[in-house]
């Protein structure tokens, strides 16, 4: 037999067994364009992330890139629809279809991806786990927390977390769980407990939503790996796709130099890789089931990922965070997109 001739075989063999299929586009993206809006689960109470104003308008990070994915998918970043969450919320809203994709500071993990029915796309922020507490407790280190109260959300890594922290060192405390955020938060400034813990970039939001937030420090500890991304179900491989081709968009866009403000003059450009991103070259949305011009209108309504990192939670922000390994991989960061082609 020969080798093209076996190939077939084999093909034909494996469909019949059901185990080579072409996997098949599942019914999200759909149900997105017939709805006419994107519904992302957001915490909604995470400065520079997802937070809700006095007027209930949402913004940061996360809800930036949500409506990225909105103008992607259906032509407008108006076209989304935020619904907030808890963690423990979370993944039962994403499994029952309640939302669409998950935007909600969720760490990327074996277990919750082999268990959960959920699949993680690009990380978009890289953080870790550290400790907030009051400067007047004079505590300058996590290890001089033996025998305190620590707040921290339950059914999150944070608190999987410090438990193996404080285990590894034989080091007694005492959690007090919390669902809500902004609960949870109200209990640490009320004094409730001695330290707060959870992702580094979620503390100095929490701290600076404080009247003195002077009063308070972050321990030089980060105790773990948190890389932040979104997520979708399992079973509907065309919108997982599309999920994370728009994150890779935004940040090849910042890379090639295209902005919210000049992407109608990089449709000029010449080089190819701008050409098919722009959608100029055509090819890109007919493979996502998408429109030609999906990046281009992910970027045009909220423009590239430094952009948006930079007016949530970067030197723009009240964050001020440093970009650190958020940055590009040609600044030694470690954002970084295959080739759109």
């Amino acid at each position: 037999m020969t080798t093209r001739a076996f190939a077939s075989a084999a093909f034909a063999i494996g469909l019949s067994f059901g185990i080579a299929a072409p996997a098949s586009a599942g019914p999200t993206l759909d149900t997105i364009k017939s709805k006419g809006a994107l519904t992302c689960g957001i915490s909604g109470a995470t400065a520079g992330f997802a937070f809700a104003d006095s007027q209930g308008h949402y913004s940061g990070l996360d809800v930036e890139l949500c409506k990225g994915m909105a103008a992607a998918v259906l032509g407008s970043a108006d076209k989304v629809k935020f619904v907030p969450l808890s963690a423990p919320q979370r993944f039962t809203a994403l499994q029952s279809g309640e939302v669409d994709l998950l935007a909600l500071n969720s760490t990327w993990t074996l277990g919750r991806e082999g268990s959960l029915g959920v699949l993680f796309g690009p990380t978009i922020f890289y953080d870790g786990q550290g400790f907030m507490v009051k400067k007047a407790s004079g505590v300058k280190s996590a290890k001089d927390l033996g025998g305190a109260t620590i707040c921290v959300q339950p059914g999150t890594t944070s608190e999987l977390n410090i438990a193996d922290y404080f285990r590894a060192r034989n080091i007694a405390y005492k959690p007090v769980t919390i669902e809500q955020m902004d609960a949870l938060e109200s209990a640490f400034f009320g004094g409730r407990c001695d330290a707060y813990t959870t992702d580094a970039s979620t503390l100095v939001g929490a701290k600076i939503k404080t009247k003195n937030p002077e009063d308070y420090v972050i321990l030089p500890e980060v105790i773990s790996k948190e890389p932040l991304a979104f997520m979708a179900r399992q079973g509907d491989d065309q919108f997982y796709t599309v999920m994370r081709w728009t994150t890779f968009a935004l940040i090849q866009a910042e890379e090639k130099g295209i902005t919210q403000a000049n992407v109608d003059e990089m449709l000029k450009s010449q080089d190819p890789d701008i050409k098919r991103l722009l959608g100029v070259t055509e090819g890109n949305g007919k493979a996502l089931g998408l429109d030609e011009k999906w990046a281009y209108n992910a970027i045009k309504a909220v423009g590239n990922y430094g952009e948006i990192f930079e007016r949530t939670v970067g030197k723009g922000s009240a964050l001020q965070l440093d970009r650190g390994l958020n940055e590009l991989w040609t600044k030694g960061g470690l954002m970084y997109a295959p080739p759109a082609r």
